[in-house]
């Protein structure tokens, strides 16, 4: 199974907004759709990493293990 998220752009009179269904909090905008689409890969890029490092800081001192996650099956 490979798991694929959904990039919704809407036309708006200052260009585009991007989001991503599936995140919340991966959302951008663009003059052209080919800007709103790189913005939005970064916007991913940032939601990730800032998630990332708030589950580091809320379980610091905390025994944990942490393994990488493959979302293709």
């Amino acid at each position: 199974m490979k798991i694929e998220l959904t990039a919704v752009f809407q036309k708006v009179p200052e260009g585009y907004i991007a989001f991503v269904e599936e995140l919340p909090g991966a959302n951008t905008q663009g003059d052209t759709l080919e800007e709103a689409r790189a913005n939005l890969y970064e916007a991913i890029q940032l939601v990730l990493e800032a998630n990332r490092e708030l589950a580091e800081e809320e379980l610091k001192g905390v025994d944990v293990i942490r393994e990488p996650l493959a979302l293709v099956a």
